[in-house]
């Protein structure tokens, strides 16, 4: 009887979506001032790091919403014989867990990529370096995004805003520390905002000891890729000599069966 219902009620939906008697995509966008306080605020970070920045985070968002939504509807027609405000609420706690879940697919692909990016820094901020023996922190960076790995520009763009905003303090690069949390990625920003702040006459020593530090980053990362390759050579050893062994002894149980069936 539910599943009989349940495809009544998808089918009635899908009529009502198609002649336009009822349009899901219209009541998101003219109830978004109330949908957009679901909106997590790093949301769009997460959604450039993965996607690129060429993605439309608003379209991205609505087809969460319209996800959530759908599901909400879905369960009500479940319930539909017996309806009552603990079945609503169950509807409505399936449908925001529907509505999450893509958030944290996102946030678990950018952790997962966190090894990534940090092997990447190093030379990233090589790049910098260079870039700020001619130009002062600020414009570096600014000439930095193009050339930055994808995953880095986002929060790049972040940064420079607040900066060029009038933010003068630690925290715009603590943020970006923050959203990238590898290793050492605190004190090299600390570094690269203490370099913004120094004089002409201090900024060849400091310029040296960030360099110096990018170098050890960087020494890091290729100790990192040597021991990772080392680990996967070692692995494809290991899997030859096992499917060795175990090809070896299959030819040799084969070989006794036929001695004891020649016998």
């Amino acid at each position: 009887m539910l599943i009989e219902v349940l495809i009544l009620g998808v089918l009635l939906y899908i009529i009502l979506e198609y002649n336009g008697s009822i349009s899901t995509n219209k009541f998101i966008i003219d109830n978004s001032d109330i949908f957009i306080k679901l909106k997590e605020k790093d949301y769009e970070f997460y959604a450039k790091a993965k996607y690129g920045d060429t993605i439309d985070v608003d379209k991205l968002f609505n087809v969460r919403l319209r996800n959530g939504l759908l599901v909400i509807i879905v369960m009500i027609f479940l319930f539909i014989t017996d309806l009552n405000y603990a079945n609503i609420l169950f509807c409505i706690i399936v449908g925001y867990g529907m509505f999450k879940l893509s958030y944290i697919q996102l946030k678990k692909y950018y952790n997962a990529h966190l090894h990534k990016i940090d092997l990447m820094l190093p030379y990233y901020l090589k790049n910098l370096e260079i870039l700020i023996q001619h130009y002062t922190v600020p414009v570096a960076l600014g000439k930095s995004v193009d050339e930055a790995p994808e995953i880095f520009r986002e929060g790049l763009r972040m940064l420079i805003e607040k900066i060029n905003a009038g933010d003068s303090t630690i925290e715009p690069y603590m943020q970006f520390a923050r959203d990238y949390p590898v290793r050492d990625s605190m004190r090299m920003m600390r570094l690269l905002y203490r370099l913004s702040l120094g004089s002409n006459e201090r900024k060849q020593e400091q310029l040296l000891t960030f360099s110096r530090n990018i170098s050890n980053l960087q020494q890091k990362a290729r100790e990192s890729r040597y021991k990772e390759r080392l680990e996967k050579m070692e692995s494809k050893t290991m899997i030859m000599l096992v499917t060795t062994g175990v090809g070896v002894m299959v030819l040799l149980v084969i070989s006794i069966l036929m001695m004891f069936t020649a016998a």
